[in-house]
């Protein structure tokens, strides 16, 4: 493309009149003559070249004319001048490709808002370079691409569902992944949340892979969400999320405690500061009972705090599937053990927590569903012909790692790392060459067990750095092209380091680069798109 476009600043209005009569499909059904169609094209041919901007937007307001029709006869005028100059349509083709190429990537792997793309393509001189074309270039390519994710395997396959919304404006989009791959299998830009609409995305999927079997779901508390699973997947076991169930919930509630403490240390201090600066004896007395009262406040906070804390850590350790010495922890010994820290916060009197105690309650009859995927996928690494030993030390990798994967702080990650690292070389010790072989083994099999729905939220904080680049102004389309993108595009970095979600789910290796896989995707479905 960029060949031609330098050859043709000589070509003058009369020339470009006769070219645009070689394709009278693109005119659009109003009232304008051949002449001023060609006035209009030739404007925008020549702004563009000259690099002028708002030549387009001064065109639509002096025709009355929509910008899509400008840039209609725009294109029209460019597939002319391929046309008139002999450039052959397999070149034009491989132009247009690399063009296209360069605004996924700028858009996908750059993250970059269109106007950031336009300003890039410019410095380059790369054609094509404004905002509208490249809008529209991406909603083409969208349009082509499914809300859901078809996948190719021979025989019947299964898959755990972790599902979550993220809200654009007033209006929800519905995702749903699988765990251990991260895999998209569908996003839908939705009105509502309602169970009927989250029936309709869970059908989607099941008619596009008519082979896939739904084998559990993880979700939050969501009531839409939740019926939706329960009408469509009747015969699967939800686990709810014990992140957003329990830690989310009793997280919020220490903190507050803590606060608690702060402001009353601090109001100790200034009782303290104002009892020293007394005058007189009958002052002092009174001030000093003030204090007084003030350190009994604290001693409470902090009694208060530590107590909490101490029957949350509780609840949190039960949650864990092994014990610290590898044993599989028992469901039953664990929900009694959570029922008794939950009927002690109770007694503590505090009237602000008993209607989040009795949320979790209400949670624990499912809450610990997860440990039966756990007593099955300890029965299936018994089976790899290693000693108990040596698995439970890997079971106990395992468990840090993922500790250390959820550490927000840098002291509880210090230790998980200290203490993954620690039975990982035990392993080593223990199992000799065959480490690596039964390590990848243990902890693919152990990556079934899904306690919370946290892949799928990490798919929505990297949508959102998308949206808030387009100050929320989202498509199906542009959300079809991203569900591609995502499955489609190799980690960097990670445990999934160097593949891509649809290789890990499938097994199968992927040859291609995702953008390369989605222009032949496009090229295939639409023949002339880049004609």
């Amino acid at each position: 493309m960029k060949k031609y476009h330098h050859r043709c600043q000589h070509v003058t209005k009369k020339n470009l009149d006769l070219l645009l009569e070689v394709t009278p499909k693109s005119r659009r059904r109003l009232e304008l003559t051949d002449e001023i169609r060609s006035t209009i094209a030739h404007t925008a041919y020549m702004a563009q070249q000259n690099k002028s901007y708002g030549a387009i937007t001064a065109l639509t307001q002096q025709y009355n004319i929509s910008r899509q029709f400008v840039y209609n006869l725009l294109y029209t005028l460019q597939i002319a001048l391929i046309l008139s100059f002999s450039i052959s349509e397999e070149n034009a083709a491989k132009n247009k490709r690399d063009e296209i190429g360069k605004i996924l990537s700028l858009k996908f792997e750059g993250k970059s808002p269109h106007s950031g793309m336009s300003e890039v393509m410019k410095r380059f001189e790369m054609p094509n370079c404004s905002e509208g074309y490249i809008s529209q270039v991406l909603k083409e390519i969208g349009a082509v691409l499914p809300e859901i994710q078809e996948i190719e395997m021979e025989g019947k396959f299964s898959a755990h569902l972790v599902d979550d919304e993220i809200f654009v404006k007033s209006k929800p989009i519905l995702m749903t992944g699988e765990p251990k791959s991260t895999l998209l299998l569908g996003i839908s830009l939705a009105e509502d949340r309602t169970a009927d609409t989250w029936s309709e995305h869970f059908e989607s999927i099941l008619k596009a892979n008519p082979k896939l079997e739904i084998t559990g779901a993880t979700t939050d508390e969501g009531k839409g969400l939740c019926s939706a699973i329960e009408k469509t997947f009747p015969f699967i076991t939800r686990q709810p999320d014990t992140y957003h169930g329990v830690a989310h919930i009793f997280g919020l509630l220490r903190s507050r405690f803590e606060k608690k403490v702060e402001m009353a240390i601090e109001k100790e201090k200034e009782r303290d500061r104002v009892s020293m600066g007394r005058k007189t004896d009958v002052t002092f007395e009174k001030k000093y009972e003030l204090y007084e009262k003030a350190q009994k406040e604290t001693i409470q906070a902090v009694e208060e705090y530590e107590d909490f804390s101490y029957l949350y850590g509780c609840i949190i350790h039960q949650l864990q599937p092994f014990h610290s010495d590898g044993e599989t922890r028992d469901r039953i010994r664990a929900e009694q053990e959570i029922e008794t820290a939950l009927d002690l916060m109770d007694e503590m009197g505090i009237e602000g927590i008993k209607k989040d105690v009795k949320t979790v309650r209400e949670l624990l009859p499912e809450l610990l569903n997860y440990f039966e995927q756990t007593k099955e996928s300890v029965n299936k690494c018994q089976k790899l012909g290693v000693s108990d030993s040596s698995l439970k030390v890997l079971y106990l990798a395992w468990q840090w790692d993922k500790a250390f994967t959820k550490a927000k702080k840098k002291g509880r990650r210090d230790r998980a790392k200290w203490e993954r690292d620690f039975y990982i070389e035990y392993a080593q010790d223990l199992l000799g060459d065959a480490f690596e072989r039964i390590k990848e083994a243990v902890f693919d099999e152990l990556n079934n067990i899904i306690q919370a729905s946290s892949p799928i939220e990490n798919l929505n904080s990297i949508l959102r750095f998308y949206l808030d680049a387009s100050r929320n102004q989202t498509t199906q389309e542009f959300l079809n092209i991203f569900m591609f993108y995502h499955n489609h595009r190799r980690y960097k970095s990670g445990k999934r380091k160097g593949k891509t979600p649809m290789e890990i789910f499938t097994g199968q290796k992927q040859e291609k680069d995702w953008i390369e896989l989605l222009l032949d995707i496009i090229e295939k479905k639409k023949p002339d798109f880049f004609l």
